[in-house]
């Protein structure tokens, strides 16, 4: 890992990710019902209560483009791209961080993205929970970077 503090301090971080497939993307339904499943645990009355569209919006925007042109047209660019706006976006009452990281779990589960070739997981639930403050706390401008740093860590786990 210190690899990648390296890379991040000489401003070298990867600029592709490694899955150039097709993305799977869960239907609003999928996302909806993890929330749902987490309200007996983090209950407090206003858990996963939506402010507006923004959710839904944060999600659609990873599926689109111009014509031919996929605006996210890597798998790990469109996970962090989701990871991020649902973070920024501000789309719930209560427990946006928590809903983010279930959600970037869905879309990186839905993508066969969970785990490297050994069958072990990219990310443990401290890194994810560390990512997920990194992302809320960042400043807008810094949203190119702080893509490039989370598809680095999460490119060198999958080898």
């Amino acid at each position: 890992m210190l690899s990648l503090l390296d890379d991040y301090d000489h401003e070298n971080l990867d600029k592709n990710s490694l899955s150039k497939r097709k993305a799977t993307y869960p239907e609003l339904s999928e996302y909806q019902e993890v929330i749902k499943s987490m309200r007996s645990d983090f209950e407090s009355g206003v858990f996963g209560k939506e402010k507006d569209r923004r959710f839904e919006s944060s999600i659609a925007r990873i599926s689109k483009g111009f014509g031919e042109l996929d605006f996210y047209p890597i798998l790990e660019e469109k996970a962090t791209t989701l990871f991020y706006l649902i973070a920024k976006n501000h789309g719930f009452v209560d427990s946006n961080k928590r809903i983010t990281a279930a959600c970037f779990l869905l879309f990186f589960k839905s993508n066969d993205l969970l785990n490297s070739s050994e069958g072990i997981s990219v990310i443990s639930n401290d890194a994810l929970a560390s990512l997920t403050l990194f992302i809320a706390s960042s400043k807008p401008e810094e949203m190119d970077m702080v893509k490039k740093l989370v598809i680095s860590g999460l490119n060198r786990n999958r080898i």
